[in-house]
């Protein structure tokens, strides 16, 4: 028997790497912090990067131990400080330990294998 929430805030089809649907790449526990957490501040989730295939997270930049290869992150856009402060806000109440921050993006990740609690900046 299945005991997992079902995820309400969050759609398949935002979930993209090039152009394909990746939701069954996505952790769980990725989604349903994100979950909770859209709910939490109030704003949309725009995301901008989730799950990584090596060629994708190579031209993009990313670490070659990068989260989005696990499907254990997210980048979600986020478009003034105000914005900014909610989205960053909602992901420490939701229980991310993981969070970087952009510019234009918040990047947001679950993964075990990696240093926590931190935040970093772009």
């Amino acid at each position: 028997m299945n005991m997992k929430k079902k995820i309400v805030n969050f759609q398949p089809t935002e979930f993209k790497c090039n152009g394909v649907t990746c939701w069954d790449k996505m952790s769980y526990d990725l989604l349903a912090k994100l979950d909770i957490a859209r709910e939490v501040a109030g704003v949309p989730f725009f995301i901008t990067s989730s799950w990584r295939d090596e060629e994708t997270n190579r031209m993009v930049g990313g670490k070659p131990n990068s989260a989005h290869l696990r499907g254990t992150a997210v980048d979600i856009a986020c478009q003034s400080s105000a914005e900014r402060y909610l989205i960053i806000d909602a992901l420490l109440t939701s229980g991310f330990f993981r969070i970087g921050v952009g510019s234009t993006f918040i990047h947001a990740d679950v993964d075990d294998d990696l240093p926590s609690p931190v935040i970093w900046v772009y």
